[in-house]
């Protein structure tokens, strides 16, 4: 019923929350959101704890770059089977259960991995967790396009945020109340029994798997031709339409959040530094400030609908790069709770609703025909050289202190308004009521493209 394309039509609440498609998605963003902390706040946390050097700590970042790199191998994920999974599963319904059991085993891994004694194999450990999580990322969009049409995407992927948000709490604050009181080992057991929540959503799921569709196209072409129409073609036709602009375009995307990344790594050191206890933190940033970035992020959409891209685009860089003197406040003062509270209110409201207009941003950029590999090239590209550049960060706060670093990081906003200025309005497009529709009638506009719910969510 998922997969067929129909009608546009207006859905009732009746048909939501009957529709087993909604708690399914629910359960699989969950385990999507679960790892994503492990391996990046919580897990710079525990190294925090253990009087890991803040050096080491910033280079730890860079076992996250595979939720970057994913682009790399997704198309042989959507396209191999898993042996004798497949068979009985499906396509997607076997590499979900294969992914989420292979994070489970990771995190177990981690669990019992010392910083202070194995710490290389707690890295790889956690190396393993974002390459396994990333690649379930992967198939889990994969399975929420084929299970619905256009009409019940935007469902599916407030669905699968809300659920993706569950996570992040869960491995948020949860991990750190769970360490607090019982130690790191039982915070990642716990973890990854909440693996199951995924695979047994998996395991339910309907097997929506899409047939193929370019054997016909290509035959009598080599398979450099299938290599050339999946990757060449959609960055041909960007450059058609931008022309020299293109390259504009790709570094505004590229240096958009790049103050977020920079800054992320250092967080945790920094209330570790200033004397902030466990639940503290567990509290403050993993609790309350999920919740404060939800509302950044509503807060973006409505300055979208009322102001329009491009003056929301402005906003969200000079809002996004000035928050960070926040952190650097909260860094030069004593370790108190409410100036805590403040530093993490700024900081992740106006995070999320940088992350919600970069989406906006990088949508309106696609094209109908390419929208699903032109946005996953722009999604890898906002978040690969943050990251590349963020392992240096404990280096820099070793050299310069906390207060100078984020000073630093939020002058990086500079650049970033500029570029806005020259080429943010090459993303505009024209009003709703010209948004382009498929066959069936289903709009196809890039506000619903599969990979933007996590976005603003990862930084």
């Amino acid at each position: 019923m998922g997969n067929q394309p129909q009608a546009s039509r207006r859905f009732r609440l009746r048909d939501i929350i009957e529709d087993r498609r909604i708690g399914l998605m629910l359960a699989l963003g969950f385990s999507s959101g679960l790892p994503l902390l492990l391996v990046l706040g919580t897990f710079t946390l525990r190294l925090a704890f253990s009087d890991i050097d803040v050096r080491t700590i910033g280079l730890f970042s860079y076992v996250a770059l595979p939720y970057s790199l994913k682009f790399l191998w997704a198309p042989a994920i959507d396209r191999l089977n898993v042996p004798v999974l497949s068979a009985r599963l499906g396509r997607r319904r076997a590499w979900m259960v294969t992914t989420q059991a292979a994070v489970a085993l990771c995190l177990i891994l981690m669990a019992f991995s010392d910083p202070k004694t194995n710490l290389a194999l707690l890295g790889l450990g956690a190396f393993l967790v974002a390459f396994c999580a990333a690649s379930q990322d992967v198939v889990v969009d994969g399975w929420r396009i084929d299970a619905a049409g256009s009409d019940f995407q935007g469902i599916l992927a407030a669905t699968s945020n809300l659920g993706y948000r569950l996570g992040l709490i869960a491995a948020g604050a949860g991990a750190l109340f769970i360490a607090a009181s019982g130690g790191w080992t039982l915070a990642y057991l716990i973890m990854a029994a909440l693996m199951l929540i995924g695979m047994i959503a998996a395991l339910l799921a309907p097997a929506f798997d899409a047939p193929p569709r370019v054997q016909a196209d290509s035959a009598g072409h080599s398979r450099f031709w299938s290599v050339r129409r999946a990757v060449l073609e959609p960055l041909t036709e960007l450059h058609g339409r931008f022309g020299g602009a293109l390259w504009g375009i790709l570094l505004l995307v590229a240096l958009y959040r790049l103050p977020d990344f920079l800054s992320g790594v250092m967080a945790s050191p920094l209330y570790r530094t200033l004397g902030f206890d466990l639940k503290e933190i567990a509290t403050v940033t993993k609790l309350y400030g999920i919740w404060v970035g939800i509302a950044g992020g509503f807060a973006g959409g409505w300055a979208l609908a009322r102001m329009g891209l491009f003056p929301t685009l402005l906003l969200g860089a000079f809002l996004a790069a000035a928050s960070h003197l926040a952190f650097a406040w909260l860094s030069a003062g004593a370790p108190e709770i409410w100036r805590l509270t403040i530093a993490i209110s700024v900081e992740n409201f106006c995070g999320s609703f940088a992350g919600i207009v970069l989406i906006a941003y990088m949508s309106s950029l696609t094209s109908t025909a390419y929208a699903a590999t032109q946005y996953a090239l722009f999604s890898s590209l906002y978040a690969l050289p943050g990251k590349l550049i963020a392992g240096s960060s404990g280096f820099v706060v070793a050299a310069i202190g906390y207060p100078a670093f984020f000073v630093m990081t939020s002058l990086v906003g500079i650049p970033v308004l500029a570029l806005c200025l020259a080429v943010g309005r090459r993303g505009e497009r024209p009003a709703s009521g010209e948004a382009e529709t498929d066959e069936a009638g289903n709009r196809t506009t890039g506000a619903e493209l599969p990979s933007t719910v996590r976005a603003s969510g990862t930084a």
